[in-house]
Order: C-alpha cells, then sequence, then structure tokens
C-alpha cells in the first residue's frame, strides 16, 4: 500500500486561511483554544473536566440512554456497546466530527472524516491509557438543505433521490427511494461487492421509515466493528440539557453580539466569513416546518407562520417541548459540546472557518471550547492508475495542477523541443539595459523608444513561445489526451476526488478491502494530503 504526502499548501485546493491555521500563524492564536497536537489533549482534558460541573454525572446518563434506545432497533457491535456504556464514566471523552444526511453517503469526505475521529481515539487511547475515547458521528438530522444531500454522483452519473418534502431532513419519509434502488441496481451491475453496495442501500432506504435511521444504519454497517458511536441530537432529553444555553440565546442575543465582534476581526485578516448570525440562533420545528424564531418589541414569532408568544410564554413552551427547538449553525457546535464531553471537532475546511468564529460564544457561555482539527483528504489511485502515472511521467504534485497548467508543463516535459524562452527573454532584457545606458549618455529623451522597443521585442518572443506551445501541443495529441484522461478520471470535474465520488465507485474494485486500507493509512495529526496507492 505505497502512499506519499503532499502539504496542504502546495496542492492549492485549501484556502490561505486554513493553511496558516494548520501552520500555528500567531495572528490567529485568539480564535482557538488549542491546537491539536497530541501533547496538548492533557491540557484540554483537564480543562474539559474543570469546567464540567456536578450535575453533568446525570448529564451523562441521559446520553447513555438515549443512545441506547437509537441503537435498539439494529445490530450493534460489541466495540459500540461499550463505547455507548463507557460515556457514563467521568474518565471517558468524546472526539466528534459531524455530516449531513448524505444520499448513500454522499462524496468520499464522509469516510475520511470518520475515520480521522476513529483513529484519533486509538492514538490517545495509546498515549493517555487512563482514560477513555470515543469516536462520535453527529448526525446533521435537524439540516433543512434537501438539495444538498439528497444526490450522490457515480461514474460521472447524479443519482438523485426528488421529493417534496420540508422541514428538518432527519424527519424526511423515505418513500420514493425505491425508485432510486432501480437505478443504483443498474448502475452498480453484477458481483459479490455490486450486491453487497445494494443491499445496504435496500436495507438502510428501503427498510427504514425516515432519513435519519437510514443513515444510522448505513453508518453502523460501515463502522459500527471499529467503535463508531452515531448520534442523532434531534431528542427531547438531549435538548432539555441545553435549555439555559437557549435561554440565554433569546433573551440576551449573546451569540449575535459575541459573533459579530469576532467576525470584524476576522474581516481584518481578509477572511471570507463563513456563517453570520442572526438576533436570535434558533429554528422552532414543527410538522414538516423548520423556520427561524425572531423577536419584535417583545413579541417572539416563527418566522413566515402565524406562531407567536410572548417572552414568558416563549419559556414556558421551551420548558415543556425543548424538542421543538433547534439550533443553527451558529448554535449547533455549543449544543454538541454541552451535551458531550468532547475534546476535539474533526472537520473540512469550511467547517474549521466558522468553528473559528465561535470561540467568543463559547466563552459567553460559559462552555470550553474543543480542539479543531482538519480531517483527512486523500487521492485513492489504483495499481493500474498508479502504473500510468509512472508510464507517463507524471508526478503526485502535477496532478493537483490545474488543467491548463497541467498541459503545458506536460508538453514541455515530453517535448523534444525546449520551449522555454526564459533565457532568451534574459539575455534581451541584458541587452537593453546597455541601450538605456547609451540614451542615459546621449539623449534622454530616447529613454521611452529605447522602452517602447523592449516591451514590443519581449511580447513578441512570448508569443512566438505560445504559438510554439500550440503547435507542440497539436503535435503531441495523443500522449496529452492520456495524461489529461487520467488527471479527469483522479479529478472528476477538474475537483478533488473526495469531493466528487461516492464511496461505491471504490468499493466495487476493493469491496471489504476498502474501510481496513483507509484505516491504516490515514494519520489524522500527520497534518498533509496524502495519496494512497490501493494493489
Amino acid at each position: 500500500m505505497p502512499t506519499d504526502y503532499i502539504p496542504f499548501r502546495e496542492t492549492n485546493y485549501f484556502s490561505d486561511f486554513i493553511c496558516n491555521y494548520l501552520d500555528q500563524k500567531p495572528e490567529l492564536n485568539d480564535f482557538y483554544n488549542r491546537f491539536p497536537l497530541l501533547e496538548n489533549f492533557e491540557a484540554q482534558i483537564e480543562e474539559k473536566q474543570s469546567n464540567i460541573d456536578d450535575h453533568f454525572a446525570e448529564n451523562r446518563q441521559v446520553l447513555v440512554n438515549t443512545l441506547t434506545s437509537q441503537y435498539k432497533d439494529i445490530e450493534t457491535s460489541g466495540a459500540t456497546a461499550e463505547n455507548i456504556q463507557s460515556l457514563a464514566s467521568k474518565n471517558t471523552f468524546t472526539i466528534t466530527t459531524g455530516h449531513q444526511l448524505n444520499l448513500f453517503t454522499g462524496p468520499l469526505y464522509f469516510l475520511y472524516k470518520i475515520i480521522s475521529t476513529i483513529n484519533l481515539t486509538k492514538q490517545l487511547k495509546e498515549t493517555y491509557p487512563k482514560y477513555n475515547f470515543v469516536p462520535i458521528y453527529w448526525m446533521a438530522s435537524e439540516d433543512h438543505d434537501f438539495e444538498e444531500i439528497n444526490y450522490f454522483n457515480f461514474r460521472g452519473k447524479k443519482i438523485q433521490w426528488n421529493s417534496k418534502q420540508t422541514g428538518a431532513v432527519g424527519h424526511f419519509d423515505t418513500k420514493g427511494l425505491d425508485e432510486v434502488f432501480e437505478v443504483i441496481s443498474l448502475e452498480f451491475g453484477a458481483g459479490k461487492n455490486a450486491e453487497q453496495l445494494k443491499t445496504w442501500f435496500k436495507e438502510a432506504y428501503l427498510n427504514h421509515n425516515n432519513l435519519a435511521d437510514a443513515t444510522r444504519y448505513l453508518a453502523n454497517q460501515l463502522f459500527g466493528e471499529h467503535g463508531l458511536v452515531i448520534l442523532d441530537a434531534d431528542d427531547s432529553e438531549l435538548k432539555r440539557l441545553f435549555i439555559l444555553q437557549m435561554q440565554k440565546e433569546m433573551l440576551e442575543q449573546t451569540a449575535f453580539k459575541t459573533v459579530s465582534e469576532t467576525n470584524k476581526k476576522l474581516e481584518d485578516l481578509e477572511l471570507k466569513i463563513q456563517v453570520n448570525p442572526r438576533e436570535i440562533n434558533l429554528f422552532y420545528i414543527k410538522e414538516g416546518v423548520r423556520e427561524r424564531i425572531i423577536e419584535s418589541e417583545g413579541v417572539y414569532s416563527v418566522l413566515d407562520t402565524d406562531i407567536t408568544w410572548s417572552e414568558s410564554e416563549l419559556l414556558e413552551h421551551l420548558d415543556e417541548m425543548p424538542e421543538r427547538f433547534s439550533p443553527n449553525v451558529i448554535m449547533r457546535p455549543l449544543y454538541q459540546e454541552v451535551i458531550l464531553p468532547n475534546l476535539c471537532y474533526i472537520g473540512g475546511g469550511g467547517e474549521m472557518i466558522y468553528w473559528l468564529q465561535l470561540k467568543s460564544n463559547f466563552e459567553a457561555q460559559n462552555v470550553t471550547f474543543p480542539m479543531l482539527l482538519l480531517r483527512n483528504s486523500a487521492l485513492v489511485t489504483s495499481k493500474k492508475q498508479a502504473e500510468k502515472l509512472e508510464n507517463l511521467n507524471i508526478s503526485n504534485k502535477d496532478l493537483f495542477l490545474d488543467r491548463h497548467s497541467f498541459i503545458n508543463k506536460k508538453v514541455r516535459k515530453i517535448s523534444n523541443i525546449d520551449i522555454d524562452f526564459s533565457e532568451q527573454i534574459q539575455h534581451l532584457e541584458s541587452q537593453f539595459k546597455g541601450l538605456y545606458d547609451l540614451a542615459d549618455q546621449t539623449d534622454k529623451s530616447f529613454v521611452g523608444a529605447v522602452k517602447s522597443q523592449e516591451v514590443k521585442q519581449i511580447k513578441g518572443l512570448k508569443q512566438l513561445e505560445k504559438r510554439l506551445l500550440l503547435a507542440q501541443k497539436r503535435k503531441l495529441a495523443d500522449q496529452i489526451e492520456r495524461c489529461t484522461e487520467l488527471q479527469e478520471q483522479l479529478f472528476p470535474g477538474q475537483s478533488l476526488q473526495e469531493r466528487n465520488t461516492n464511496f461505491s465507485e471504490l468499493y466495487l474494485e476493493y469491496g471489504d478491502q476498502l474501510i481496513p486500507e483507509i484505516l491504516k493509512a490515514l494519520e489524522p495529526l500527520k497534518g498533509e494530503f496524502l495519496i494512497l496507492n490501493l494493489e
């Protein structure tokens, strides 16, 4: 299983801001708690312990009871069952990742998020053996952006579930997915691995009534044996643990004030802000509705509905039915850290940025801010593809070039003509330097004329270089086409494989070997992009 690594900055697929975070640039220190280094987890554990009040033992039991209930109808591995029960212990902490309920897991990075989480818990257990570490997948069951999750890509095709349901996606009825099953049955074809994929899809989406239960089943099938615990926080008893923070949010607009101030500081660093806070960062969920709660002149209401409350009525309703209140993207991280004994959140680049907007709100709510770890990223190549890369003399780093730069570099590399006029241009510039000196000594009015000739001749050389490069592209078209076809296979649509390809494409080829091989290869704290050759 050969591997190679490329620094995130050199891939050109990650923002300067994320790369600066990974480089621990001092200007970002105020926006996070501790950087995710192995040696920093001890202090994070101590802070989390000191910031947990005497009632958290009861909270832990609520968490265990909720998870036990959510797992009652699915086959649970011994590792997962043990992890759930261990959450009642004060020596147990969690490492958490979260993701939307994408159809059939969506893009590959769903796997990388969860595997990063599992692997980090193993590494922490080896380093801090007196503690237990549980990997958590937090299902984004309260999300309402159905268009973002209702499809997955398979070999260049978009396989999509069409539904007119609205509200929190975890509640969505799975009716209509039998039609998607017919499509994927044809696309996956025959064979042992194809049959396994069909079984997973059928059992998940045709034998469960809602999208949350279907997603839990599928994630458990893929990762249950590795001890993953899947949590649906859209739960009355869990939200009851979050009532105080929701009260403060609605009455004092805490997040709006704190996050707005942080955003100003981040904008001074020229960061493109990911999320902007509302005055109240909570939704209301009821019968297919998930709409914002707003306040005007002391009256609270649900946007685009006729639901209204006075302040006292709102607080009474919150106490009676906390499950009706749903945190938005600003408040969800706080909710997570209130109900979990969590140390670290693992997410993608966009998630890292909006988490870095939130530390001040955690401080205002007196909740420990977790460590933030960028998830593993990987490019998977087959043995055949790796051989082609070697035969075509394409380096791993070359693959990350944009298509235009990739082609130009390959033409220059394989051409028997040196199509690089930089030496000639440099020589021309040195000749004109002498002409500038001559003009200065004779008639300075000719300096402009010399400059004009210099620009004209350098432009001519560059134009000639482009024409020769184009001619060589035509001459070497067959070889260039083979190179670009291979790059397109690995970077579909000139995007990272992990952001486009569904795991089913790889599972058809590698079967049950796929996840164990990725588990062996990903190192969550390494901080570089992995190129993984699966043989």
